[in-house]
């Protein structure tokens, strides 16, 4: 938030000027952005443009309630101007405007909510910060890459205060009401352009841009004339309203720009006019860059609902579910009254009809991406993937639609498979999906879980992301096969392995007095630590692995539980027991030889070495160490 510096007595249309500070973290974002945003610095006019149309629908949804406010002047537009002598471009509009407050908010703070998460991530690298800051809402400030100093004239609609906002961009800003000859109502941005500029004060060029970046816009954008003549420079008429066979793939690139506010191309265009029990249309896109602020704690939507081309509102709106909030675009209802209020529209079956009926479309055009754009869907999903996933946690309507649009790592293959994929190459009586959840995925292709299912050639999914652990307690099943982690202590992977490899797999077991005596000795060593022992079928170079029960939480969610404070403490695991490795075969000779204080320290070793494979905590790490000490000592003997 901008901070008071100073007040100064400078008189301008007898008023105060205020001269405000720029955060410190805004000045540096600013300073980058003017220096290195876009080599395209055409972009300045089509932000501006972009935030005038805005000020207009604004302004027409406000007018549904207050008629008043359009009264004196119906008819809304967007005025560009220049001044050859004084080397000024002016931007007019006249739709909301702004107060005093609205440009402190509005236009002296950039990126509010994601300013010190920007600073966070910037590299020093030049061209890899340009890339990042695309994704910030800094819009208005690519005027300042034109410009060495922008004013900003403005009276709120309904209010009789007018107020100039300038600045050059190098930290601070003046801030004063002014009064005269002023408009009743809109905003006016004046750029003062550098040196080198002079090709933005010349018509052809202006309307050049005009027509290649905001032709789209539904408000008249005019060009006026020294003589105070106009001229309308786009086309004027919204953009989704036109036949898709008149609509260049530029001008769909052009408009998801301007409602997405992002530098980069839409990675699917989705646009279609829905008949029914609720006609809606719809131009909606998924962007290919992640946006800054996809997982920011209100996880809000970015879909702007228009009723009858009239614009509503963009937030507190249910148009799109959550697990879908980097959707961008608008939504046009004919249906829905035109006079419906904010709250009532919270609650209203019409939302809820076209959310749905969005949701479907937009889970099928995923889905059709990923059959016949498998390489370009991967990438979505690199970006998407854990968002898509969070609605398996909300709906379940959707949840078989969004299953087949998911993409795992597959410990087998070493590569993203879907559950179809998977399903199709299932072991003869293979009843069950697996999957093992950890942090990261190359940690887990070497986690014990694993041995023997790539042994026998039995695949798992490797779930790496947080919201798996918590989808997995709502979907147990796809296509009536189980999803089951391989954490689990009552897989049994002997009715899948060949019967021919069968003998051979038990040609190194203990006989059934070793194997209960080993479980036992295990048992009573490790005392509370544990809950169980019990051989183990599914280990092939590791001695043992921890493990939980049938219907116990797994591992991993229990752990993240407890490091949001909801769980006190870590339950006691059961111990896995590879009775073919040899340091499990020499314990069960030392309990033959009465040895047991080495069995002792034997079992307490692959206890906290099993413990740290899974990320739990070694109860005693100090003892852990002189055991590992003392049996290097006896090797060194």
């Amino acid at each position: 938030m901008a901070k008071a510096k100073k007040k100064s007595e400078h008189k301008e249309n007898n008023e105060k000027v205020e001269v405000l500070k720029f955060g410190a973290e805004t000045g540096k974002i600013l300073n980058l952005m003017i220096h290195s945003l876009y080599t395209n610095k055409d972009i300045f006019l089509r932000e501006l443009i972009s935030n005038s149309s805005d000020a207009c629908d604004k302004l027409r949804y406000h007018a549904i309630t207050q008629p008043q406010l359009l009264k004196e002047n119906p008819a809304l537009k967007i005025s560009i101007k220049v001044n050859d002598k004084e080397r000024t471009l002016s931007i007019t509009d006249n739709g909301i405007g702004m107060n005093r407050q609205d440009m402190i908010d509005s236009i002296g703070t950039i990126a509010s909510s994601g300013t010190q998460k920007f600073m966070e991530q910037i590299s020093g690298n030049n061209q890899k910060d340009v890339q990042l800051i695309g994704q910030f809402g800094v819009g208005f400030y690519s005027s300042f890459m034109v410009a060495d100093k922008v004013d900003v004239i403005s009276r709120k609609a309904g209010e009789d205060d007018a107020f100039l906002w300038s600045s050059d961009g190098q930290g601070s800003f003046e801030l004063s009401k002014i009064s005269g000859e002023l408009p009743s109502r809109g905003t006016t941005i004046i750029l003062h352009l550098r040196k080198d500029l002079d090709e933005y004060l010349d018509k052809f060029r202006i309307r050049h841009i005009v027509s290649t970046y905001s032709d789209h816009i539904s408000i008249p954008i005019e060009w006026i004339n020294e003589k105070d003549e106009a001229e309308v420079l786009n086309d004027a008429s919204a953009i989704w309203t036109r036949p898709k066979s008149e609509i260049t793939p530029e001008q769909y690139k052009e408009f998801y720009k301007s409602v997405a506010h992002q530098p980069d191309d839409p990675w699917l265009i989705m646009h279609n006019k829905n008949e029914g029990v609720v006609e809606f249309t719809n131009l909606l896109f998924i962007p290919s860059m992640k946006p800054f602020d996809l997982f920011h704690p209100d996880r809000k939507a970015r879909v702007k609902l228009y009723v009858k081309r009239v614009f509503i509102n963009d937030e507190g709106i249910d148009l799109v579910p959550s697990n879908l909030r980097f959707l961008r675009g608008i939504v046009d209802s004919e249906d829905i009254p035109l006079n419906i209020s904010r709250e009532t529209l919270q609650h209203n079956s019409m939302i809820a009809k076209i959310k749905k009926s969005i949701t479907k479309r937009v889970l099928s055009e995923m889905k059709k991406k990923l059959e016949d754009e498998r390489e370009s869907y991967e990438g979505f999903w690199s970006n998407f993937g854990p968002v898509v996933k969070e609605g398996l946690c909300e709906s379940l309507d959707d949840k078989d639609q969004i299953l087949q649009c998911c993409l795992f790592k597959s410990a087998l293959h070493d590569r993203l498979i879907t559950l179809d994929e998977y399903i199709d190459n299932l072991k003869p009586n293979q009843k069950h999906i697996y999957f093992l959840s950890g942090d990261q995925g190359e940690k887990l292709k070497n986690s014990p879980q694993l041995e023997g299912f790539v042994k026998h050639g039995i695949d798992v999914l490797l779930f790496t992301d947080t919201v798996d652990d918590f989808w997995v307690n709502v979907c147990h099943e796809f296509k009536e096969k189980e999803l089951k982690s391989v954490t689990r202590s009552g897989i049994d992977l002997e009715e899948l392995i060949p019967s021919d490899k069968k003998e051979e797999a038990k040609k190194n077991d203990l006989d059934e007095q070793d194997s209960k005596d080993l479980t036992e000795f295990f048992k009573a060593t490790l005392g509370t630590h544990i809950s169980d022992a019990k051989i183990s079928g599914k280990l092939v170079d590791s001695p043992i692995v921890l493990s939980v029960a049938e219907g116990a939480m797994d591992i991993r969610m229990e752990r993240y539980l407890k490091e949001q404070k909801q769980l006190a403490h870590s339950s006691a695991k059961i111990v896995e027991i590879n009775a073919h490795h040899p340091i499990i075969k020499k314990i069960s000779s030392y309990l033959k030889d009465a040895n047991k204080l080495d069995a002792e320290q034997l079992v307490q070793i692959l206890f906290d070495q099993a413990c740290i494979i899974e990320g739990e905590p070694v109860p005693d790490t100090s003892a852990f160490s002189k055991r590992i000490n003392s049996f290097i000592e006896k090797a060194l003997v």
